[in-house]
């Protein structure tokens, strides 16, 4: 009986430690857990007057330029846009882009679908001066994407059914337009290999998305004839080393149709990928689990067009999409069957989309109603809460067990040492030091292998903490961040190790 009450008054000692024993600042009780989204400002996408649908935009990916939104249209122009301002209710459209509007230029003769930020010199922009063209796609540019660490490399995905890799750093001094060829492409990457094609009509290979993935040595694309993202090698572009598709149930393979895919985005760590499928779903892939096919979809808005698309945030808890009903729509990644919060502002079909890097909770939505919409989404941040895709590794301590078993083993060849010299140095406790032999501890903190292994050795080895090959071929970590010492031929095998 004393026994019992003192287990229970040692057990609440603990429960009060654990809950009164820090203190940290209490968030406010929300009574829905559904983020809200509050309209700050709009502008008109015109130019001497002159209204244009736009067809991309893109935040700065600066931190001191992260509110700066480029936004691309029909007639050609790119537009520089300051969402930091404060937007009256009372002005119009036309005067918030008035005062809002950075720069502006004609960049191209036609339409510009795509746009990215990359390194440039300011001058550069102030002078409107067009620094080189990338030569060598025989249709129109449908997506662009640099590299995530070294801006002088981009991919781009055309029309033509090729995608191509650039290299910024062949220019030449600047004095004269530049034309720079691709130093490596892929034609056909996404080519209709089916039988049913309607008589008289061509099949579909357009490449409608490029990504350069985190790894610095993978890059997905996707194609407007099927539903299928590849990924490809850039050291090995012979084909591609990985394939990903939604799973199509059996009951339903007969009306089993071919949905192209409008866009792709990835999270700032780089572990999910996005996929705004023209079936009107959006399907999360992750990267350590391709071959399962996508572990989140997210339904609810309509995608009719190729020109609607999505993009999941930085910390990857959201997702916003374009639909062609004219509203825009945000899932939380860990609910996805949950009601959307929707964005009601636009009157004409919503295209392109983002999320501000730097300001928590901006996005950006744009319109076929010649207008660039701004929004404050409460209770989206990805710097103070944790991230689904962070990934936070244990180290686990050795079990009760265990330990007694070690030492027991050992208990004999301590004890004999002991015998010998007296005087027997301990110098922390994962080491003991005998004059005859030396015990180590070594934890592994790989999912496979959470447990201690006893290394003996002479005195005069030398000590390897570092992870074994196997087990850091077989950590998580080793797709993003491969070990310099691991040298695989080929990108397939960073998947198939994890």
């Amino acid at each position: 009986m004393e026994n019992s009450r003192a287990q229970q008054s040692f057990f609440r000692d603990i429960k009060s430690r654990e809950l009164n024993g820090f203190r940290v600042r209490k968030r406010p009780f929300v009574a829905d857990d559904l983020p809200r989204s509050t309209q700050i400002g709009a502008v008109s996408v015109d130019h001497d007057g002159d209204t244009s649908p736009p067809m991309a935009i893109s935040f700065c990916k600066t931190q001191k330029n992260g509110h700066i939104l480029a936004v691309t249209d029909e007639a050609g122009y790119i537009s520089l846009y300051n969402t930091r301002l404060n937007f009256k209710s009372s002005s119009t459209y036309e005067q918030n882009t008035e005062k809002s509007r950075i720069l502006e230029w004609v960049a191209h003769d036609n339409a510009i679908f795509d746009i990215c930020w990359i390194k440039i010199k300011l001058w550069d922009a102030q002078a409107k001066r067009c620094v080189a063209a990338l030569t060598g796609h025989t249709g129109s540019v449908k997506a662009i994407c640099s590299h995530p660490t070294n801006q002088d490399v981009l991919v781009s995905g055309s029309r033509d059914g090729s995608f191509a890799l650039w290299d910024l750093k062949c220019s030449n001094d600047g004095r004269q337009l530049t034309c720079i060829s691709p130093y490596a492409s892929v034609q056909d990457a996404h080519k209709y290999c089916g039988r049913r094609i309607r008589r008289g009509k061509a099949a579909s290979k357009s490449i409608t998305s490029v990504l350069y993935l985190r790894d610095e040595v993978t890059i997905a694309t996707a194609g407007a004839v099927d539903s299928v993202l590849k990924f490809w090698d850039v050291r090995n572009l012979k084909k591609s080393v990985m394939q990903a598709s939604p799973s199509v149930d059996a009951s339903s393979e007969k009306e089993k149709r071919l949905h192209g895919i409008s866009s792709l985005s990835q999270d700032m760590n780089g572990i999910f990928i996005s996929a705004s499928c023209m079936d009107s779903r959006i399907y999360l892939y992750n990267i350590l689990q391709l071959e399962n096919g996508p572990v989140k979809t997210f339904s609810g808005c309509r995608i009719s067009s190729f020109f609607v698309k999505s993009a999941i945030s930085p910390d990857a808890a959201h997702m916003l999409s374009g639909s062609s009903d004219g509203n825009a729509y945000i899932w939380q990644v860990n609910k996805p069957q949950a009601d959307p919060v929707i964005l009601k502002s636009h009157d004409g079909e919503v295209t392109a989309v983002d999320w501000c890097p730097s300001e928590m909770g901006k996005v950006a939505t744009s319109s076929d109603d010649f207008t660039v919409r701004f929004w404050n989404v409460e209770g989206s941040c990805y710097s103070n809460s944790r991230s689904p895709s962070s990934i936070r590794r244990r180290v686990m301590a050795l079990p009760t067990m265990e330990r007694r078993k070690l030492f027991a083993e050992n208990a004999a060849d301590l004890t004999s040492s002991a015998n010998e010299n007296k005087n027997l140095e301990t110098t922390s406790s994962s080491e003991v030091h005998s004059p005859k032999s030396k015990i180590v501890c070594e934890i592994s903190t790989t999912p496979d292998s959470q447990r201690t292994r006893c290394l003996s050795y002479n005195n005069g080895d030398k000590v390897n903490m570092e992870m074994t090959p196997e087990s850091a071929i077989r950590s998580p970590s080793s797709v993003l961040n491969p070990p310099s010492s691991l040298k695989r031929k080929t990108i397939k095998d960073y998947f198939l190790a994890a």
